[in-house]
Parts: C-alpha cells; sequence; structure tokens
C-alpha cells in the first residue's frame, strides 16, 4: 500500500486518529496518536519525537528521533467507538541524520533479515502465543483462571470460549491470518495461532495479538496476562516458533529434502544445529524475564534440555510428523520462547544461530527420539551430550555476553541496550522481598 491508498483507506474506514506504533527494546508497544488531518503530512515527512524517555533509545544529549510510517502495517482498532475510530500503523526509527536507528528493535531484524534475501530465500515464523485470562476484581487483577476448561476443552456455556472468539475476530479484522483458537491444558489458559509469514510480518502480528487480546479482554471485565508462569503449580505460558525458510523465486521450501529418512535438507539439519549450539545464549532473548525460567522447568512441558527430535514434546527443537504431499509444512518447532519475548528481537537471534549453523555446515547431534528427557539421570543426559537450558536470567545473560554470534546478530547499541535492561530487572529482582521468602522464613530464621 502506498502513501495514496492509505489516505483512501483511512478515509473510506472513517477513521480519526491514527496511532504511529513502534516497540521499545523490551517490546512494550509505544505510540503517538494523531488525527487523520496530519497522516498526509507524516507520510510525506515523518514524525519526530524525543527518544530520551524510551527504553534503550537515546541518551538525553542524543534525544531527536524520527518515526517513519510504514504503510503496509494499516490496521483499524476494532475494540475503539465509531465516532472515534483509530487505527494504527507501525513506524520505522531514523536519527536526525536520516540512517535508521541502530537500537531500533523492527530495524534490527530488518538488518538480520537483509542477510537472508541476499540469499533469494524467506524466513518465515508461525507462532502459537499462549495466554491466561483472569478475573478483575475492583481495578487489580489477582491470579485466578477465569474458567476450568482444560486442553481443547468445549463448553456450550463457556464464557471463556466467547472471548475467544470476540478476540478471533478482532485479529481477522486486523489482518492476521488466525487458523485455531482453543484452550490449553491449564485453567484459565489459551492459544490462538495463526498463519505463518515472514519474520517481519510475523514480529508486527505477534505485537498486535497482544494488545488486542488486552484490550478485548477488558471489555469483557478480564485481564489478559502474557506472563510465562503466571500462576506456580499449572503450566506456563510459551510461544512456540514454527520456521522454514523458503525459496524466493521457485517458492519451494528449502527445509525439504523427499530422499531424507525424515523429509529434511541438509539446510534444515544446519539450521537446527545452529540453534542448538547457540542455545543458552538465545535463552537470554526469547525468554528474557525472570519469570520466565519459573516456567523452563521440569514437569509442566517446557523445554529444559538442548536436542532436538521428531514429534518429541519434551526436546528444545521438535520436527512436526511429516504428511505425504505437504512439503511447504516441513519445518522447524522451537519450544523455548515465550510471550514476554520483544518478537523483533527474538527472531532476530533466532535467524542468527541457524545462519551460523548453515554457513558453517554444522552438523545436527542424533536426535533423541522416543527419549523422554525429563526422566534421565544427570549421568545419562552427560553420555548423551545432552545440555541444559540456563536456570535464571542472569545467567542466560552471562551466556549472551559470552556469544559473539548472537551478539553481532543485535547489533551494538541493540546489544547494550536490551543488556542494560534485563540486568536493571534481574538487581530488582534480586533485592525484592517475595510473599514465598515471608512465608519461609520469617518466623523459622
Amino acid at each position: 500500500m502506498d502513501a495514496k491508498e492509505l489516505i483512501a483507506r483511512v478515509k473510506e474506514d472513517n477513521v480519526k486518529f491514527i496511532s504511529l506504533q513502534f516497540s521499545d527494546v523490551t517490546g512494550a508497544v509505544k505510540s503517538v496518536d494523531m488525527p487523520v488531518s496530519g497522516l498526509e503530512a507524516a507520510l510525506e515527512d515523518g514524525i519526530w519525537f524525543d527518544g530520551s524517555s524510551v527504553e534503550g533509545f537515546a541518551r538525553i544529549q542524543e534525544s531527536d528521533m524520527h518515526l517513519r510510517l510504514d504503510p503496509d502495517t494499516y490496521a483499524v482498532l476494532p475494540w475503539t467507538p465509531a465516532e472515534l475510530r483509530r487505527a494504527r500503523v507501525f513506524c520505522d526509527i531514523f536519527t536526525p541524520q536520516g540512517k535508521p536507528f541502530e537500537g531500533d528493535p523492527r530495524g534490527t531484524l530488518k538488518r538480520m533479515l537483509a542477510k537472508v534475501e541476499e540469499r533469494g530465500w524467506v524466513y518465515n515464523v508461525g507462532p502459537e502465543p499462549e495466554f491466561f485470562l483472569f478475573k478483575g476484581t475492583n481495578g487489580s487483577v489477582h491470579p485466578v483462571p477465569h474458567d476450568a476448561g482444560g486442553y481443547f476443552d468445549f463448553s456450550s456455556f463457556d464464557e471463556a470460549a466467547v472471548v475467544r472468539n470476540a478476540l478471533m475476530d478482532a485479529l481477522d479484522s486486523m489482518g492476521l491470518e488466525v487458523e485455531v483458537g482453543h484452550h490449553e491444558v491449564a485453567l484459565g489458559q489459551h492459544e490462538i495461532d495463526f498463519r505463518f509469514a515472514n519474520a517481519l510480518k510475523t514480529a508486527d502480528n505477534v505485537l498486535t495479538l497482544k494488545y488486542t487480546v488486552k484490550a478485548i479482554a477488558a471489555q469483557h471485565g478480564l485481564a489478559a496476562s502474557f506472563m510465562p508462569k503466571p500462576v506456580f503449580g499449572i503450566n506456563g505460558s510459551g510461544m512456540h516458533c514454527h520456521q522454514s525458510m523458503f525459496d524466493k523465486k521457485t517458492g519451494a521450501n528449502l527445509f525439504f529434502d523427499a530422499n531424507d529418512e525424515v523429509h529434511l535438507s541438509k539446510i534444515a539439519y544446519s539450521f537446527i544445529a545452529g540453534q542448538l549450539a547457540h542455545a543458552r545464549a538465545l535463552a537470554a532473548v526469547v525468554a528474557p524475564t525472570v519469570n520466565s525460567y519459573k516456567r523452563l522447568v521440569p514437569g509442566y512441558e517446557a523445554p529444559v534440555y538442548i536436542g532436538w527430535a521428531q514429534q518429541n514434546r519434551s526436546a528444545l527443537i521438535r520436527i512436526p510428523r511429516y504428511t505425504e504431499g505437504r512439503d511447504k509444512a516441513v519445518r522447524a518447532e522451537l519450544r523455548f520462547p515465550d510471550p514476554s519475548s520483544n518478537p523483533y528481537l527474538a527472531f532476530t537471534v533466532m535467524l542468527a544461530a541457524a545462519l551460523d549453523g548453515i554457513d558453517n555446515n554444522m552438523e545436527a547431534p542424533k536426535p533423541l527420539n522416543n527419549i523422554n528427557l525429563y526422566h534421565l539421570e544427570p549421568k545419562e543426559r552427560k553420555k548423551l551430550g545432552v545440555k541444559e537450558l540456563p536456570a535464571s536470567l542472569i545467567e542466560a545473560l552471562g551466556e549472551l555476553e559470552k556469544d559473539e554470534v548472537v551478539k553481532a546478530g543485535l547489533g551494538e547499541e541493540t546489544y547494550e541496550a536490551f543488556v542494560s535492561a534485563k540486568k536493571q530487572e534481574w538487581d530488582d529482582y534480586r533485592i525484592h522481598v517475595t510473599d514465598y521468602e515471608i512465608e519461609r522464613y520469617l518466623e523459622t530464621a
């Protein structure tokens, strides 16, 4: 869509305000709202804003930043009232010198994708973001599940299904090709899956899904949470990412090889090997919160050990079963990302690790088929050469600091901003006294 087409669409949709959106380094959506009367000028000249107040952006003496609109990302926000209808457009961020800002997460992903495009390839991602719906009480949220359903459960009296359908309808109207929505394993837990797309569009879609789910849930008196582990003792929320590489000219799936036993190509095996080799460093970006590591523990279907397999859900990377004739469906499912991650940065590092595997002809280790990794003793895992993911955010950040490939993928500015924000988060957590500590030590210490 070009500028003229966008202006025509805005008039046709009776939009009154435009939200110019971007994300900070942690993945929080930032927005500058403007009346549509200023849209034509904004499309031509962009919008200036103060970047010094945005997490990970600019020092106070370098605060001026420039938003440039991406017309292809236009979508009406369906929960806004007709008389004050709003739409959104994602933006790229530039410096006063007219250069792409190196700390822009969306721009960081674009730079990494350019390396794939040079080869004539497309990196596709199909995520499965999970979330909880909680009850709200007098303006406060308590982690009390909204329903009593289980995995794929159906009830004609299930209000959660009504909310989930409203969510899918809203997302569909915003251009996401929703495939399925269903109840997940834990009480109050849900998942909405949308069709895979190139990584940039998919990252935009993940941000769209998160704030749309929260807005629609609020209209039903509920609070939606993408926190990885909001409730002790039940499954947490992940964002499994199905990945594949396609040839731009032929449309062929570069992961498929008809002559291989499990239908995987050399590119696919090296892709997998690269992500496994860098998994411990990837953790800091794809599972980027203190809370993420309370999800990545044995017993709740989340991966803990570094390995791959076909149809083995305890493995870090799973290869879904091949169906005859569906060559384009061959893919690698990375299972440890969670929805608290910044999708632009998560997809950036996932691709950086994979390309390192491809460029260096890495060989994937033996698949861990028919092995429940959770049940193996440490000695057995060591014998198999199976390593573990980091057990905490600070351990993951230490692995990231040592991994030059992943750091280079992020770029110096994005890396420094991300690590600074995450170390501050760790320090806040480290000195905070929790309810658990009060219950455990107040009278016994």
